[in-house]
């Protein structure tokens, strides 16, 4: 069960408190740039945790006057779309509400996950994927700053696991082994520790017993929640 810290309280809270209960995830971003893009990015993962756990979630974003070009840079960053937030409160059959916002931020009172920011900003032309995967290196609650060898590092990283992926395909299908599927869940059920996720992937990578046919699964898998697109080069030439 995802496991989240309150940013009011320091307190970790269930996300989901009631068994297939309805959770709201609104995000309030108030502008554009590349902090506020990290936190739908945050609220695009926690819906993502939430749905592979089997929860129901109703995914809103409130917005300022930039929010067409937050919606832009978030639908070229594959996140998937949230709503336009109305103006409601609680009493709508959810059994919990999570506000996203920009660390220091302000939001209505319930739980909250308080983003940090991200400096400097994306530069032009940064491929998108290697981006996500740069901003969710570092859990949400620590600061992101977007150098150069970082997005090197990024962008070398997600070739990599695209050509492995492909390659370990072609290689017969292997369940998920407990042992991983475990290390995953455990790791983005703990206050979305994503960071945790991609050391668990890395070891996957290089564990010599392991068929690569499990590898393959193991990915697919873990790319319900990291949206980076793992499985793009299935079938591609050597």
């Amino acid at each position: 069960m995802l496991r989240i810290i309150d940013a009011r309280t320091r307190e970790p809270v269930d996300a989901a408190p009631a068994r297939r209960g309805l959770t709201r995830v609104e995000v309030h971003a108030p502008g554009s740039d590349t902090t506020n893009l990290r936190v739908l990015l945050v609220g695009d993962l926690l819906v993502r945790t939430l749905e592979l756990g089997g929860t129901p979630v109703w995914a809103l974003l409130t917005g300022g006057r930039r929010q067409a070009e937050l919606r832009a840079g978030a639908t070229t960053l594959g996140i998937r779309p949230f709503e336009d937030s109305p103006d409601v409160g609680a009493g709508l059959g959810e059994s919990q509400v999570v506000h996203v916002i920009t660390e220091g931020g302000t939001a209505p009172d319930g739980v909250r996950i308080a983003v940090a920011p991200v400096e400097p900003g994306a530069p032009d032309h940064c491929d998108p994927a290697v981006l996500r995967l740069a901003l969710i290196t570092r859990h949400h609650s620590t600061p992101v700053r977007l150098e150069a060898a970082g997005l090197d590092d990024a962008h070398a990283t997600l070739a990599r696991w695209r050509s492995s992926v492909a390659r370990w395909a072609r290689q017969p299908s292997r369940p998920v082994p407990d042992d991983v599927r475990n290390r995953l869940r455990d790791a983005w059920d703990d206050d979305l520790d994503v960071p945790r996720v991609l050391d668990v992937l890395r070891q996957v990578e290089t564990e010599p017993d392991l068929a690569d046919g499990a590898r393959f699964e193991t990915y697919a898998y873990a790319d319900r929640l990291l949206g980076l697109d793992l499985t793009r080069d299935l079938g591609s030439p050597s």
